[in-house]
């Protein structure tokens, strides 16, 4: 099954969510939609072309792909969405390239790309602004390719959050390259829940990334939502690459690897980190490593722990 080529839908994303279902190796091709921005005055009936209507629990969520194989999805502008803009889940070999998303940076939960349970996705040459995290990697994820993405404002490109429910999966080879985050709240950033099942993210890169006014250009947070609970994280941190970040950052403490009490990072890489302060902060801080085993090398500024 596929979406015709030359299909338009306008208004995507304030009730409309398709959920595209093939278990066979098809392509599934996404044309060229319209952009939503506003209230919806009409709902496109899109189950004349084999999609799902939308369930409550997904109500917020623009556009889902699920259990789907060997699919590309590009050229499609999305505006103001209510929840998440686009969502990739159980599926396999996935492309997304020269989409649009464009939200409020105030506005809450409004992911630009999600991806959970999925293996070879390639998300490139595309734009995100968004009220939340640019793309979100869930758990069960393997080989994520993310290149050539402009971010901001949001709250960057995240692994996580990863551990907040018992049945998770491991989340394995993930490369975000040749990005560049303005105005965003973090650049780089993997975060994980206290309390968490035992699970591990392993083989993560984060390479050749361009920082404008960035408030945490590298951020490993394993103490996310460390009011809810006293248990440390028990997500495993393997092989963490952050290589060649440069740019400005509006804090005074860029680098922050803040790994769990209970499993600390192993092999966190920093190599060619050059940061400068935006704005009349002052100097910056060193970088502060919690529980976590470093490899430095080539040029590292702040200094590195």
């Amino acid at each position: 099954m596929a979406i015709p080529k030359g299909l338009e839908i306008n208004n995507v994303g304030f009730v409309l969510l398709l959920v595209i279902a093939i278990l066979s190796s098809k392509v599934a091709e996404c044309a060229t939609f319209g952009s939503r921005r506003g209230l919806m005055e009409t709902v496109f009936d899109v189950t004349n072309y084999g999609a799902i209507p939308n369930t409550p629990a997904d109500s917020t969520r623009s556009l889902v792909f699920q259990t789907v194989k060997s699919s590309s999805i590009n050229n499609i502008n999305f505006v103001d969405s209510k929840g998440v803009h686009l969502k990739i889940t159980d599926s396999n070999d996935i492309s997304i390239s020269n989409i649009k998303i464009t939200a409020p940076g105030t506005s809450p939960n409004t992911d630009g790309v999600h991806i959970s349970e999925t293996t070879n996705v390639n998300v490139t040459d595309s734009n995100i602004d968004t009220g939340d995290d640019c793309i979100s990697i869930g758990h069960g994820t393997s080989n994520v390719y993310i290149s050539n993405i402009n971010c901001g404002p949001g709250h960057g490109i995240s692994v996580g959050s990863l551990g907040k429910r018992l049945d998770e999966k491991d989340v394995k080879g993930v490369v975000v390259r040749n990005c560049t985050f303005h105005g965003t709240s973090n650049g780089a950033r993997i975060k994980t829940y206290m309390g968490s099942p035992s699970l591990q993210v392993s083989d993560v890169v984060y390479e050749d990334i361009v920082l404008d006014d960035v408030r945490n250009p590298i951020f490993i947070d394993q103490h996310y939502h460390s009011k809810d609970k006293n248990e440390p994280s028990k997500v495993k941190l393997v092989d963490i690459h952050f290589k060649n970040i440069r740019g400005t950052t509006s804090t005074k403490a860029p680098v922050a690897l803040n790994c769990s009490e209970a499993i600390p990072c192993e092999g966190v890489e920093l190599v060619d980190i050059d940061l400068a302060p935006f704005g009349a902060i002052g100097p910056l801080l060193p970088a502060t490593c919690q529980n976590a085993k470093t490899i430095l090398g080539g040029k590292n500024n702040p200094p590195a722990c």
